[in-house]
C-alpha cells in the first residue's frame, strides 16, 4: 500500500469542499478523501485514511497549506472553506477532463468509471443543481439534500459496481420508508441496467414491492453524460437555484 504525493490531494480537496457546498470540517474530510485512492485499504484500528491515521493527516494538511497559499482555500480553526480561485481550478479540470473525453470518444470507449468517480460526479450533479451532497452519510452511498441545515434526505444514491443487489435495494428502502426520500439504483453498464430492472419488477411483489416503482435506475454513462452536460452550463445554473 504507498500513500499518494500532497500535491495530488489538492484537487480531490478542492472537489469535497465544493460538493459539500463550500466549506466543511477537516475532521470529515480525511476518510472522504481516501475514497479517490483505492490503493488505501481500512482496518479496524488506525485506519489508512482516517482521522486516526497520522501520516494521512499530515499528508492532508500539507496539500491545505499548498491550497491556502495558492489562495484556493481558507481555513479558520479546522474548518476548510473555498475560494473563487479553488472554484475556477475545479472547473478547469472540469472543462479539461471533459474535452479530453471529447477526443477520446472518436478514437476509443471511454474508461469505465470506478465507484469512486460515480460517487463524485453524483455529488457535484447535485451541487450544479442546487442541492447539498454528502458522500457515505449514514450508510448511504450518496445523498442530496435541500441544504446542509435540512433534516430530511431528499435524494438517495446506491453505486453499484459489483456486490449484492438486495444489499443495495435494503439500503434505498430505508431511506425510502424513513422519509420518503428518492431511491436511484446507479449500475455500471447497461447490461446491469437489465437485470436491475428485472430485479426490480419482482421486488414489487416481494420484500422490496415499496420501492419497485419509485426507484430510478441510472447506468454509471448516463451519470458521466448528465454530469458532462451539466457542469457546461453550470454558470447558467447556478443563480437560477440559488435559495
Amino acid at each position: 500500500m504507498s500513500y499518494p504525493s500532497a500535491s495530488r490531494l489538492e484537487l480531490p480537496i478542492l472537489q469535497e469542499l465544493v460538493a459539500t457546498g463550500g466549506a466543511e470540517r477537516v475532521r470529515f474530510l480525511y476518510e472522504r478523501l481516501a475514497g479517490y485512492f483505492p490503493q488505501l485499504t481500512l482496518v479496524e484500528d488506525g485506519a489508512v485514511g482516517s482521522f486516526a491515521d497520522r501520516r494521512w493527516r499530515r499528508l492532508v494538511q500539507r496539500a491545505g497549506e499548498a491550497l491556502v497559499e495558492r489562495g484556493e482555500i481558507e481555513r479558520w480553526r479546522g474548518r476548510w472553506t473555498i475560494t473563487a480561485a479553488g472554484r475556477r481550478r475545479v472547473n478547469e479540470e472540469a472543462a479539461r477532463f471533459e474535452f479530453d473525453n471529447a477526443l477520446d470518444a472518436s478514437s476509443s470507449p471511454k474508461r469505465p468509471l470506478t465507484h469512486a468517480e460515480a460517487q463524485r460526479m453524483l455529488m457535484e450533479i447535485g451541487v450544479i443543481l442546487g442541492y447539498h451532497a454528502e458522500a457515505e452519510h449514514e450508510g448511504y452511498d450518496v445523498v442530496w439534500r435541500a441544504d446542509a441545515a435540512s433534516p430530511r434526505i431528499s435524494h438517495v444514491f446506491e453505486v453499484q459496481r459489483r456486490g449484492n443487489l438486495d444489499s443495495a435495494l435494503a439500503r434505498l428502502k430505508r431511506a425510502y420508508d424513513a422519509q420518503r426520500s428518492r431511491p436511484f439504483l446507479v449500475v455500471a453498464s447497461e447490461r446491469d441496467t437489465s437485470s436491475a430492472t428485472r430485479s426490480l419488477s419482482a421486488a414489487r411483489h416481494g420484500a422490496f414491492r415499496e420501492i419497485g416503482r419509485a426507484t430510478t435506475i441510472l447506468s454509471f454513462e448516463q451519470v458521466r453524460r448528465l454530469h458532462c452536460a451539466l457542469s457546461q452550463v453550470r454558470d447558467l445554473l447556478t443563480p437560477l437555484f440559488e435559495r
